[in-house]
């Protein structure tokens, strides 16, 4: 078995023969990157990870949009020995943030331009903040990718930059990668409100990758849909798979349905994966002007705006695929159990499933006891196996609190054991969001619109809407100046736009109820002025 990525690479190499790698999307044209391109970028991607000061045990930032950058930077920081921190596009001068002083990070690969997205000023202010809460905190080395004459001392914070050049020979950088080394960390949200950075090795990698393909008949010759970003654990687990089968990965940086649907023609797409809020969009754009996707076998489908079964239908009689459920997270990976083909489309698409393999094991637990649950009976969920994280990092305490004495992984998912149906997914035990397909704590958004010195108290609930949650902040402000419009554009200039609230409200004071731990928010209340708020305002 290749046990570290690289190794893992090179034999889904051997098994793809002369199919390519990739087929990257670049602007309105698509290329083909075949095994030995990937493989000659990873080798300058080493170089030039080495020039910047990466050594092995380091953590690096990878802030990049889906496509070959990524990829080199990836299996180039696994294969000295280092370990990727994937950072999404998307993510504000907080996020980033947090990510510094919890990661620690040497180096930071990110692009000279893409859209409309200002990297140099968010990450400039974002190493400010940071260091501000650490005073000693080490500027990362910054590595800028398509560069393309791009004034590299705009994204210098003290440690350096240079280009990330994939062009030109490289001498191969061997494989100083070990199983049993990190090689990955995932956000998660943490109930702190700053994320956990989840971490995994190169075996659980090497291990789940093949599952993953075997489990969604995945083949030499076939096309993968590469779309989720591969900063999460969901994108990028698809990508390791197909690449690990031997399959060619269709990669777009932005997820345009349209596109897409295009693409997914002209390549002859095999396997598709994503939430229903992404099949939607695909299905939307089919309605318009339907095309035929005749290759289209398997996929998985997460259920997060209540259409996965009438979009699993679809698929069926439109084009022969079959659409299943699916379980996994940052801590577990995705991928963790997956549903057999069942004939009924309601059924198959149910969060949960078998378990991808022996190798890892779960079981259902009371929430506030921890007594096993017998076989039916909803509980926590929780897991242990080879897909278990190794730790929290940079928060031991977190990790210790993440598991159970005899060693299980407290999931924090309720679930219920179904015996030969597998296990069944039936909500997250906190009040966490799901925006635009991330998971969301919403401590996160009230520690941001707290740290606005004119908010005392925030607190932010969701509302299910037809495109899925809205999240909507309720404050109690010391500066009677500010209204909930100034506090949404505050919250869309340093957040990600998808954790931005749809509204924030101003309140004199928030609904409690008094007991003896003390006075604590009534949440439903607030859930329930939210929805109002919402339906009210169409």
């Amino acid at each position: 078995m290749n046990q570290t990525l690289l190794g893992m690479l090179d034999g889904g190499a051997r098994a793809a023969s002369a199919g390519p790698a990739l087929i990257e999307r670049r602007g309105e044209a698509y290329v083909e990157v075949s095994h030995p391109a990937l493989r000659a970028a990873i080798d300058a991607a080493a170089r030039a990870l080495v020039t910047s000061g990466v050594r092995k045990g380091d953590v690096i930032g990878v802030w990049l949009p889906n496509g070959l950058d990524y990829l080199a930077a990836e299996f180039a920081a696994a294969a000295m020995g280092a370990a990727v921190l994937g950072i999404n596009t998307r993510y504000g001068v907080f996020e980033l943030s947090n990510l510094m002083t919890a990661g620690r990070l040497t180096a930071i690969v990110l692009p000279a331009r893409f859209l409309d997205l200002d990297f140099a000023g968010r990450l400039g202010a974002g190493f400010a903040t940071a260091r501000d809460a650490i005073p000693d905190l080490v500027a990362p080395s910054i590595l800028v990718a398509d560069a393309d004459g791009a004034d590299l001392a705009r994204f210098d914070i003290g440690g350096g930059a240079i280009e990330l050049a994939l062009e030109g020979p490289a001498a191969p950088c061997g494989d100083a990668g070990e199983p049993s080394a990190a090689v990955n960390y995932f956000t998660t949200s943490g109930s702190t409100g700053a994320p956990k950075l989840a971490g995994h090795d190169q075996q659980s990698v090497t291990i789940h990758s093949p599952l993953i393909a075997a489990a969604f008949d995945m083949r030499p010759g076939d096309v993968v849909l590469g779309v989720l970003p591969f900063c999460g654990v969901f994108g990028f687990n698809i990508a390791m798979a197909a690449l690990a089968s031997g399959a060619t990965c269709l990669v777009d940086p932005m997820f345009d349905a349209r596109a897409a649907l295009a693409a997914m023609a002209r390549f002859k797409v095999t396997q598709a994966f994503g939430g229903d809020d992404l099949f939607a969009r695909l299905h939307e754009v089919w309605l318009e002007d339907p095309v035929d996707l005749p290759h289209l076998r398997r996929g998985a489908i997460a259920e997060f705006e209540g259409r996965a079964a009438t979009l699993a239908a679809w698929a069926r009689a439109s084009f022969g695929a079959e659409l299943t459920g699916v379980y996994g997270s940052s801590e577990v990976l995705s991928f963790a159990m997956s549903r057999p083909v069942l004939g009924d489309c309601a059924a198959q698409v149910k969060g949960g499933g078998l378990p991808l393999s022996d190798r890892m094991a779960f079981r259902i637990a009371d929430p506030e006891t921890g007594a096993i649950l017998p076989r039916g009976a909803p509980g926590e969920l929780q897991a242990r196996g080879y897909n278990v994280l190794l730790h929290y990092l940079g928060n031991p305490a977190a990790t210790a609190r993440a598991f159970t004495a005899d060693g299980w992984f407290r999931t924090g998912d309720l679930a219920s054991d179904d015996g030969e149906a597998g296990f069944t997914f039936l909500c997250r035990n906190s009040d966490a969001l799901r925006l635009r397909g991330f998971l969301v704590e919403p401590a996160e958004i009230e520690q941001f619109l707290m740290s606005h010195p004119g908010v005392d108290t925030a607190r932010v609930v969701g509302v299910r809407t037809a495109r899925g949650d809205a999240p909507v902040g309720f404050v109690t402000v010391t500066d009677k100046t500010l209204t909930g419009e100034a506090l949404v554009r505050f919250c869309k200039s340093g957040l990600a736009a998808f954790k931005a609230p749809a509204r924030v409200e101003i309140l004199d004071s928030f609904p409690v109820t008094v007991g003896t731990n003390g006075a604590k928010i009534r949440t439903e209340e607030l859930k329930r002025i939210a929805q109002d708020l919402v339906v009210a305002s169409g």
